[in-house]
């Protein structure tokens, strides 16, 4: 039996709006440019605003000194690109984006003819020439062209073209060469072959109908082997260093360091060094003389080449933070990000539209493509405005908690500090805070720093107050770096030093703190 329910529900959506401008919060500088060229290449509407530009029709000037000056959009915020939206407010929308109120949009030729005998598209809103006024981005840093094109690209080859280089000019023939370049694609960003050579015989034997063996692969690798940079292609860390060394003059140092890695790689690596000497019967400076040269050796080959296996890696700043005589003064990095504005094309468009006295469908289906065109892009650089907007309230907020860092650039100035203390600064939610946290970084007199620097938990102290536990992951790393190498410090040790300076702090605290720190135990930091 069929039964028939009503029940009311309240449910929360996310707007088209409001999904575009989280998306767009999110991504840090780097990404902004390639985000708005794709928005570019799909919205005909949206375009860059070069001031520069001559208008192209001389009975346009009213019209062109409006598009052209990019100011005047922030001057005329109030009756500019938001008149389309009632119910939003610029200043009142940073955290929140409420769905616009706009006309009921046209989505197909179907709708279309059923209106086209009861009403004509309303085009008062676009025929305004205060809608296409020209958009700068707010808090934006210097501006001058020079300044705003960075170069990004990288002109060195990488590790890759010039180990296949080295191939070419080695006396091998086809079927050798066709082995190598399968061993060079099969190195990994360290410089080492992880894989087995059977395995590779099998890649060989499918791509290319190629039956080889593997005393055939070991023939070719051992060539690939003495390509530069020296330790390329090695199957495991003792091998690579072993390839090193042959390089070496051989002297007696260099022909002990072959031994402690041949005979007594696990001690080594553990530090154990009586048992050394004691399996190779090596005096002690011997033994340290062996050891230097083996410290000297690069364990990660694959990243010494000229740009490495991959590509090199840049990082440009979000935010420009200046000190002028203790007053910080902080912008936005809009380098190779083009200031936007709605086309002004369109509005004569509407204007040909308005005054045409014959108004077919196809023209009615035309002019409502483009309305669709122009409110997606009045919708993408109100999104742009709220996104500047974002980012510059919560680093301010930032700013302000650590202004003693800023000032000093001491990492024992930073201050405990978590999502929530911005979240609830700026009114704002910490989901809200945690999307512009990631990904973008700053650039002080003291260095470019990610946002993520500033955020850490508090440690109890002796005086009541909490400390940053980035100022005790700066006290460890002091206290380490002045330890006796002949006796580095326990954790134990370094906790009852951490104690007695005021620090309540566990010993699995100071372990945890020094893996951060990304140093050893007390055993592996042991020196001869």
């Amino acid at each position: 039996m069929q039964r028939l329910d009503l029940k009311q529900l309240l449910s929360q959506k996310l707007s088209p709006q409001q999904i575009q401008f989280i998306k767009l919060l999110q991504i840090p500088t780097a990404e902004l440019e390639t985000r708005i060229k794709e928005e570019m290449e799909v919205n005909p509407a949206l375009e860059e605003d070069e001031a520069d530009d001559e208008p192209e029709e001389p009975d346009r000037d009213d019209e062109s000194d409006d598009s052209d000056d990019p100011d005047a959009s922030l001057d005329n915020d109030e009756n500019t690109l938001d008149e389309d939206f009632d119910d939003r407010g610029a200043q009142d929308q940073a955290d929140e984006m409420p769905e616009p109120e706009i006309q009921p949009k046209d989505d197909g030729p179907a709708d279309t003819e059923a209106n086209a005998d009861n009403t004509d598209l309303d085009l008062s809103d676009y025929l305004n020439d205060d809608e296409i006024a020209g958009y700068k981005m707010q808090g934006d840093g210097p501006g001058e062209e020079e300044e705003r094109d960075t170069p990004l690209a990288d002109t060195s080859g990488s590790l890759l073209d010039s180990l296949l280089d080295q191939l070419h000019f080695a006396d091998l023939d086809e079927r050798q060469e066709a082995i190598g370049q399968q061993l060079i694609g099969s190195i990994d960003g360290d410089g080492y072959i992880r894989r087995d050579l059977s395995a590779i015989a099998n890649d060989l034997a499918f791509s290319q109908n190629l039956e080889v063996s593997v005393p055939e692969i070991e023939a070719v690798l051992r060539v690939v082997q003495q390509f530069d940079p020296p330790g390329i292609a090695a199957r495991d860390l003792p091998e690579c260093l072993l390839l090193q060394l042959e390089r070496r003059p051989q002297d007696e140092a260099t022909t002990n360091a072959k031994r402690i890695l041949t005979d007594t790689f696990e001690e080594f690596s553990k530090k154990h060094y009586p048992r050394i000497q004691q399996k190779l019967g090596l005096e002690d400076d011997e033994l340290k003389e062996a050891i230097n040269v083996i410290l000297k050796l690069n364990p990660k080959p694959g990243g010494s080449g000229p740009s490495g296996l991959g590509k090199t890696q840049y990082l440009m700043p979000d935010f420009i933070l200046t000190n002028d005589n203790g007053v910080f003064n902080l912008t936005l990095n809009a380098r190779n990000a083009p200031e936007l504005r709605v086309s002004p094309a369109y509005t004569e468009m509407f204007r040909t539209y308005d005054k045409a006295a014959k108004k077919d469908q196809k023209m009615k289906e035309a002019v409502t493509f483009v309305k669709q065109k122009l409110d997606s892009a009045k919708w993408f650089i109100d999104a742009i405005r709220q996104r500047q907007n974002t980012l510059l309230r919560t680093m301010n907020a930032i700013v302000e908690l650590q202004r003693d860092f800023f000032a000093e650039g001491d990492e024992g100035k930073l201050r405990p500090m978590i999502l929530k203390d911005i979240a609830q600064r700026i009114s704002m939610d910490i989901s809200t805070v945690s999307r512009v946290a990631n990904s973008k970084s700053i650039q002080t007199e003291f260095g470019i720093y990610p946002l993520k620097y500033f955020f850490s938990e508090g440690i109890a102290t002796d005086s009541g107050e909490d400390a940053s536990s980035r100022e005790v992951k700066s006290i460890l790393r002091e206290l380490i770096g002045k330890e006796s190498k002949e006796r580095p410090l326990s954790d134990d040790k370094l906790e009852k030093m951490l104690n007695a300076r005021g620090y309540n702090i566990a010993r699995r605290t100071v372990a945890k703190y020094r893996e951060q720190l990304n140093i050893p135990v007390a055993r592996l930091r042991k020196e001869l």
